[in-house]
């Protein structure tokens, strides 16, 4: 690797696009060469505390797919795009040396385990290397809130109604412009395989409601056929709560938890949508789950660490049991309810779940089996392709009365079951399928 001078490094996580991308423009904008990094940290494929691998296959083949992408897309820009594969921070510091980095420009996180791998890396560099933060990761941006992360209200509503009363949605960055092509480095770098994570190659399931690839072109794909081509955009309100198929919802949410899509560009994709084609109760309702994306953020901005606490933001204590035998039903697809069974079979082979799955299957495994809830959670965070760990810590606090439900409601799952499938359709396409 050749030393070179003045570099600005981006250090890419969960934002792997170039579009949008205020810490990219602003590398790009120093003046300096531009180098960028992702790391397929080895510590994100290993087992939980829990017993699941943190990222199974599912996510882990759809990030594989979005970081080939990337690296496409960086290098139209003339910009390498550094690959690693260390648990450790060594290999990072090392390149921060070797490349003369003067700035590094990264999205801010404070969950745990991204703060801890920031600690370990700048905590020991030399301090006159300038670290860059930025919040791309938002609808609303936390620099245009009118009150301090603290006084973020625990209660959804009071927190969207003044977004939409107060806020504005920030406009879209411009596409980044290309470098010189002796911005590049001279070696290419090599993105791992499914086999080299750990995993066997596998095909998509063909009953999964998520036959998509990862990656911003595939993201792109998806809006115009969801918005455009299609027009489902305008029934979303009346579909969102369906089971079966892509169309019943938006599916942008795995776009948008690693960062290949920005909130912004959806956001700002549906008001060019209300302007030419309608403007109804459905466009309103996928900007409603975008400002819910963002509450969970806030709170977990909020909370920090609390929203890994078995007492949750609330503090709440209820007598949780670890039962193996109830927890290995769950995940299987072997408890009681056929309705609980067949959204965990769907998980299982697919690695998605409607929202309404999600609600049920994670308020019967903490309110009917009255199991740990961040034993679910993590189930979760390892085989959901859409994994984020605001929304997905947010919601199972939510639903396991720990969190921001002042109701503390427990779904009655065969209910649902009736009103949602009424016919079997989705329970027998997975249990008998």
């Amino acid at each position: 690797m050749s030393k070179l001078l003045d570099v600005s490094l981006v250090w890419y996580r969960n934002d792997l696009r170039v579009k949008d991308h205020i810490g990219l423009t602003k590398a790009i904008d120093s003046n300096r060469q531009v180098v960028a990094y992702y790391n397929f940290n080895p510590e994100l494929f290993k087992l939980s505390n829990w017993g699941f691998k943190r990222t199974d296959r599912f996510r882990s083949k759809f990030l594989i797919e979005s970081v080939i992408e990337l690296q496409k897309e960086l290098k139209k820009l003339n910009i390498s795009l550094i690959i690693d594969n260390r648990s450790d921070e060594r290999n990072l510091l090392e390149i921060i040396k070797k490349l003369n980095v003067k700035e590094i420009f990264v999205q801010r996180e404070w969950t745990r385990d991204e703060v801890n791998e920031e600690n370990k890396i700048f905590d020991k560099f030399n301090s006159n290397i300038k670290v860059n933060y930025s919040f791309d990761q938002f609808l609303y941006h936390p620099n245009d809130l009118k009150k301090k992360i603290d006084d973020i209200p625990n209660v959804f509503t009071l927190f969207r109604k003044k977004c939409e009363k107060d806020l504005k949605v920030r406009t879209l960055k411009d596409n980044p412009r290309k470098l010189e092509s002796k911005n590049r480095l001279p070696m290419e770098y090599k993105i791992p395989s499914l086999n080299q994570l750990g995993f066997k190659d596998f095909n998509v399931d063909k009953r999964s409601s998520f036959p998509f690839k990862g990656g911003t072109k595939s993201g792109i794909e998806r809006v115009n056929n969801y918005f455009w081509e299609t027009k489902k955009l305008s029934f979303y309100k009346n579909t969102r709560n369906g089971l079966i198929g892509i169309d019943y919802s938006s599916k942008l949410s795995s776009w948008l938890a690693n960062g290949s899509l920005s909130p912004k560009m959806i956001y700002w994709e549906i008001k060019k949508y209300e302007n030419q084609v309608i403007r109804n109760q459905s466009t309103y309702w996928l900007v409603f789950e975008l400002i819910w994306r963002d509450y969970f953020k806030y709170i977990s901005m909020k909370y920090r660490d609390k929203i890994f606490n078995i007492k949750g933001i609330l503090n709440r204590k209820y007598n949780w049991n670890n039962s193996k035998n109830d927890v290995s039903d769950w995940v299987n697809g072997k408890t009681k309810e056929s309705f609980v069974n067949s959204n965990m079979l769907e998980l299982k082979n697919t690695g998605w779940m409607s929202n309404r799955g999600r609600q049920n299957v994670a308020s019967y495994f903490s309110k009917e089996l009255k199991l740990d809830w961040r034993i679910g959670a993590a189930y979760f965070e390892s085989m959901l392709i859409d994994y984020d760990v605001h929304s997905n810590y947010g919601n199972w606090m939510y639903v396991s009365g720990v969190g921001n439900d002042p109701r503390d409601r427990k779904f009655n799952v065969k209910w649902q079951s009736e009103k949602y499938d009424p016919n079997m359709k989705y329970q027998n396409l997975w249990l008998n399928g």
